[in-house]
């Protein structure tokens, strides 16, 4: 990059996520918002012979703009963007063959365990799912045929903290490769690559797009070896995002910084004030001193997103009407969007977790899982407030 007008790297967060990979002079135009590349095809010199392109699902500028941005984010080398989070999850799982084992912690999002025991299982993939925050249960399930484990951190929907520096240690020292799904934090509050992951994986569609209106996923690592086998496997497979996805992330990426501060600001009110509440029986919020992995957060992150989970006191019933009643909180799926929303994960999110499973983990009937927005927090308590007086 010693191109005029080329970014020394790395330079702080915001002005990478605002400036790396967009820069005018890579365009004959100047133009300061990259152009938007909607060809699926592009001229070659002589059969074979082409300038950078040569088809849409093998490479778009628009889709390149946005994969060197995402890199620089996490210091790392290599990104690559999928149709969906879980597009890059199961190109993930390409890189193994009928008879590998994978291991992957036990609280984890419905559509990842969906696809890990319905899916991927068919296919001769061995899963055993372990409760990662307990090192030496990662340590005990390791096989001599183990090729990876998959962390969420924190976890989906109980807000569970991995040590990522253990399991990494651990997963180095057995040659297992260790993916970090980061969708949660972003690398504005977590970077598993500096932690000693191989590979971070989003789903985009959440906070990194961060306005509810692009489905994409993405995995960043800082290994030329990881990332030569996963673009194999993202051009063979073909699960790609389109290059209008793309540059609505790339935009997206620019307030991500600002967005997060205010996430986290308004997560930790809420968490403060239901924590204190009559009708809560509990709240989860790695931020609170509460948290059982409170002092882990502190060495790991900078912070926390604007999840919250909440037990409140009843059964399903009062679930209901508490979800009903809310006017400012949406009661959707998905989180990470500019608005507030909140789901009930045992038969939302996370309804293709089998019940024992759900039972085991404690996402019971009465668990609402909150993605606290970017709203005045004055109106988001007031909006809880009234929707608790309805239990």
């Amino acid at each position: 990059m010693d191109q005029p007008g080329y970014l020394p790297y790395p330079k702080g967060f915001s002005t990478r996520a605002i400036h790396v990979g967009q820069e005018p002079e890579k365009w004959d135009s100047m133009a300061l918002v990259p152009p938007l590349v909607m060809s699926t095809t592009f001229k070659q010199y002589s059969p074979a012979n082409f300038k950078e392109f040569e088809y849409g699902r093998s490479g778009n500028p628009s889709r390149n703009v946005l994969e060197e941005c995402l890199a620089s984010l996490e210091n790392a080398k290599h990104a690559m963007c999928f149709s969906s989070g879980l597009a890059a999850t199961n190109t993930l799982l390409g890189m193994f063959q009928s008879g590998d084992h994978v291991i992957s912690g036990d609280d984890i999002y419905g559509g990842t365990y969906r696809l890990f025991s319905k899916v991927a299982s068919k296919f001769g993939l061995e899963f055993s799912i372990v409760d990662t925050t307990d090192i030496t249960k990662v340590e005990a399930a390791i096989k001599p045929n183990t090729k990876l484990i998959w962390l969420e951190t924190p976890t989906n929907p109980c807000l569970k903290v991995n040590d990522i520096r253990a399991v990494a240690a651990i997963a180095k020292s057995r040659n297992v490769l260790l993916a970090v799904d980061n969708t949660f934090l972003t690398p504005y509050l977590q970077r598993p690559l500096e932690l000693g992951a191989d590979m971070s994986v989003y789903s985009l569609t959440k906070y990194m797009n961060g306005h509810s209106d692009v489905v994409m996923g993405a995995i960043v690592t800082d290994r030329t070896d990881l990332n030569e086998r996963l673009r194999f496997l993202q051009n063979s497979l073909g699960a790609v995002p389109s290059p209008f996805d793309c540059s609505m992330v790339t935009r997206s990426l620019k307030t991500l910084a600002v967005r997060m501060r205010q996430h986290s600001a308004n997560a930790i009110a809420v968490a403060k004030f239901l924590e204190t509440h009559e009708k809560v029986v509990k709240v989860l919020h790695p931020g609170l001193p509460s948290h059982p992995h409170y002092e882990l957060t502190k060495k790991q992150t900078s912070g926390h997103s604007g999840m919250v989970t909440v037990y409140l006191k009843g059964e399903i019933e009062q679930a209901k009407k508490f979800l009903t009643a809310l006017k400012v909180f949406t009661l959707a799926e998905s989180l990470g969007g500019y608005e507030s929303l909140a789901e009930l994960p045992s038969v939302m999110t996370h309804a293709s977790v089998p019940p024992e499973q759900r039972k085991l983990l404690n996402i019971t009937d009465n668990l609402v899982r909150l993605s606290v927005g970017l709203e005045d927090i004055e109106d988001l308590i007031a909006d809880l407030t009234q929707a608790l007086k309805q239990i």
